[in-house]
């Protein structure tokens, strides 16, 4: 039986072709891996009767409905129109006239974020909120674009492996005449990050080169001598992934940027790739376009128009690093 069937308006319409010929998966946008559980039903629903009964929990913090048959694609987006309607539309605030047709394009990915500063102590911003609001900044999107965002340089998002990691910064204000010299800050510090702080003649001297925004000063601070600035700061790495050609860690790009400056790099970026892009691929990943023009064509086009907060440091050049910069000597 032959399955008349636009593959590429398949996969636009966020499903995946799978190893099981006539069947599909069906990619649920869950931005900064964060719903109300009403709509958990509905995706029990979705999976009970048109899939095989399993839910897949993606690594971008969707959801994958697996076993689904090609014919019922437009049954199954009916379905899905609630969850479109309440996550995309209603929260996220972008523009779906159809949210009964499905999800509109599946080339930029889920915006993934680690649970921020709603729960986590460490966190130096909200997440899901910086999630949402980039969603609705990129999304609906064909480009292939991941972009995750992370409380604190720990970094349990990953933001490293991702074109965009977000890292939410603190910076650390201090007041001497609360501080008691105990050295709490700086051991800590000198532990567990850059050792940014220096106990010297019982008060604390912070180098604002070696300090990376992480904050454990002010968890550690028993007098509450360190405090955080209310201005939210961030530092996006760039261009990192996985996959077969050249994996990388994501480089620093910007530092100590605002939320504004944020948003219009990613803006500028779409930009970017719909002039550079290589239009006789299928994709092309927005990494391998950097390579392709290097990185001063794309930082110049993507700072082009943005106006970087006083605070603001720029990388002007980047060593990517990555397999093939790298020698290896395998023994037999």
């Amino acid at each position: 039986m032959t399955l008349d069937i636009n593959i590429g308006k398949v996969i636009k319409n966020a499903y995946r072709i799978t190893s099981t010929r006539g069947l599909t998966a069906l990619r649920v946008r869950i931005p900064g891996g964060h719903l109300e559980t009403k709509y958990l039903d509905i995706l029990k629903k979705i999976a009970d009767d048109f899939g095989n009964g399993t839910l897949h929990m993606t690594t971008r913090q969707g959801f994958e409905i697996p076993g689904i048959d090609l014919k019922r694609i437009p049954e199954i987006n009916q379905r899905i129109g609630p969850v479109i309607q309440g996550i995309e539309i209603d929260t996220a605030g972008i523009d779906i006239s159809e949210p009964e047709a499905g999800y509109p394009a599946a080339g930029t990915r889920n915006i993934a974020s680690c649970i921020g500063g709603r729960v986590c102590p460490f966190a130096n911003c909200d997440t899901t909120d910086l999630a949402f609001k980039i969603e609705k900044k990129v999304y609906p999107n064909n480009f292939h674009v991941k972009i995750a965002v992370t409380g604190c340089p720990n970094d349990c998002i990953k933001g490293h492996l991702h074109d965009f990691g977000i890292i939410g910064l603190c910076e650390p204000v201090y007041d001497y005449s609360r501080c008691i010299g105990c050295g709490a800050c700086s051991n800590n510090c000198r532990a567990v990050a850059t050792g940014a702080l220096i106990l010297k003649n019982g008060k604390i001297r912070r180098d604002e080169r070696r300090c990376i925004g992480c904050g454990e000063c002010v968890l550690q601070c028993p007098t509450a001598a360190w405090t955080r600035n209310p201005m939210k700061f961030y530092k996006m790495v760039i261009m990192g992934r996985t996959g077969k050609k050249n994996p990388r860690i994501a480089r620093p790009f910007l530092i100590w940027v605002n939320e504004s400056v944020v948003m219009d790099v990613l803006t500028n970026t779409y930009q970017y790739i719909d002039k550079y892009i290589n239009k006789s691929l299928p994709k092309e990943h927005v990494g391998y376009i950097v390579d392709r023009t290097g990185y001063p064509t794309f930082r110049d086009f993507v700072l082009d128009g943005v106006k970087l907060n006083p605070e603001a440091k720029l990388s002007q050049h980047i060593n990517w690093g990555g397999y093939e910069n790298a020698s290896y000597l395998f023994i037999k």
